[in-house]
């Protein structure tokens, strides 16, 4: 039985996220954690956390279940608001900045 757990409107752009997501994706639990743990880059806390929730949520469903046998079976990073700003520019001008946000999710289930 799977598990999902969503984080939303996460303030890092998609691409920087979906590089993570890549990284993981289909790894084992305990695997794909240990490399969040180490990773520099500053999503990879964000998403180690969603995915102990998943791993949680799993063992809400399933109590007398093996962890150890759980892969993260999906992962998908959408797009989500964009908060436009304006930047000055020369001669006048103002170029329009966009801080992009993102949604995750993470489903999580049994090596089946």
């Amino acid at each position: 039985m799977e598990a999902v757990a969503k984080l939303k409107n996460y303030p890092t752009s998609p691409r920087k996220m979906r590089l993570l997501a890549d990284l993981v994706r289909g790894l084992k639990v305990e695997s794909a954690v240990a490399i969040l743990e180490h990773h520099p880059q500053h999503s990879a806390i964000p998403l180690r956390k969603l995915i102990m929730s998943a791993v949680s949520n799993w063992k809400q469903k399933n109590e007398a279940a093996n962890v150890e046998a759980l892969v993260l079976k999906t992962i998908f990073v959408d797009g989500a608001r964009s908060i436009k700003r304006m930047l000055p520019a020369p001669q006048g001008r103002a170029y329009r900045m966009r801080k992009r946000s993102n949604h995750v999710t993470v489903i999580v289930d049994t090596n089946n």
